[in-house]
C-alpha cells in the first residue's frame, strides 16, 4: 500500500496497528530523523536512541495519534522533546553527582563533628517542618517525586509545591545553616544511610 500523500490514511492505518504502515513511517522517516537528532545532539549514538525510542512510543501510542495532524511534524516534535527530556535527566544527574561529591566533601571535612549526629539534625529539622511543607518535601527529596507528580498525587497546584519547597529550603537554612545545604543530598537519600 502506498501512504505517499495522504497523511490521513497512514495515521488512520497506524492506530489500527498495521504493521506495514509502521514499517512506512520507519522506513521514510528513520535516518532524516537520526540526521535531525544528530544536529541537536553531536552524538550519533545517542541520536539513534532518541529516535528508536520516538519510534517505540509512536506504536506503544499509536491509538492516540491524530489524523489531522502532520505525522512529519509530529515525528520532528517528538524528537525534539526526546532530546529536550534526555538533556533535562542528564542536567539532574550531573547535579546530583555534583551535590553527592559535595556531600562527601563535607562528611570528610565534618568527620571529627560525627557525620551520623549532623544527618540527625538534618532529619530532626526535616520532621520540624510544618506538615504539608514535611510531606512535600519528603516527596520530592526522599521519594524523587517531581513537583509535577506531587502535584497530580496531592491534587494540587505545582505553583503550591514550589512555595512548599521553597519554604522547606529557608527554614532549613535557617536551622542549619548555609554549610549544611549539601549533607540534605545525603540526610534525603535513603540509600545513602
Amino acid at each position: 500500500m502506498d501512504y505517499t500523500d495522504d497523511n490521513y490514511f497512514l495515521t488512520k492505518r497506524l492506530v489500527k496497528g498495521d504493521e506495514k504502515a509502521y514499517e512506512y513511517l520507519m522506513d521514510t522517516y528513520y535516518q532524516r530523523l537520526c540526521s535531525y537528532a544528530y544536529t541537536l545532539t553531536n552524538d550519533h549514538g545517542k541520536a539513534e536512541d532518541i529516535v528508536q525510542n520516538v519510534f517505540v512510543r509512536v506504536w506503544t501510542k499509536r491509538k492516540k495519534l491524530n489524523p489531522s495532524f502532520l505525522i512529519k511534524n509530529f515525528l520532528y516534535k517528538a524528537v525534539y522533546n526526546e532530546f529536550i527530556d534526555e538533556y533535562r535527566k542528564n542536567k539532574s544527574v550531573l547535579y546530583l553527582e555534583k551535590k553527592y561529591l559535595e556531600a562527601i566533601d563535607i562528611a570528610v571535612e565534618n568527620e571529627q563533628d560525627n557525620l551520623e549526629e549532623i544527618i540527625m539534625l538534618v532529619n530532626l529539622e526535616i520532621n520540624n517542618l510544618p506538615p504539608k511543607c514535611r510531606r512535600i518535601f519528603l516527596l520530592n527529596k526522599k521519594e524523587g517525586l517531581t513537583h509535577t507528580e506531587i502535584a497530580e498525587h496531592l491534587g494540587i497546584s505545582i505553583k503550591t509545591i514550589e512555595a512548599h519547597m521553597t519554604r522547606a529550603f529557608k527554614i532549613l537554612e535557617k536551622k542549619l545553616g548555609h554549610k549544611y545545604e549539601t549533607i540534605f543530598f545525603l540526610a534525603c537519600n535513603p540509600k545513602l544511610r
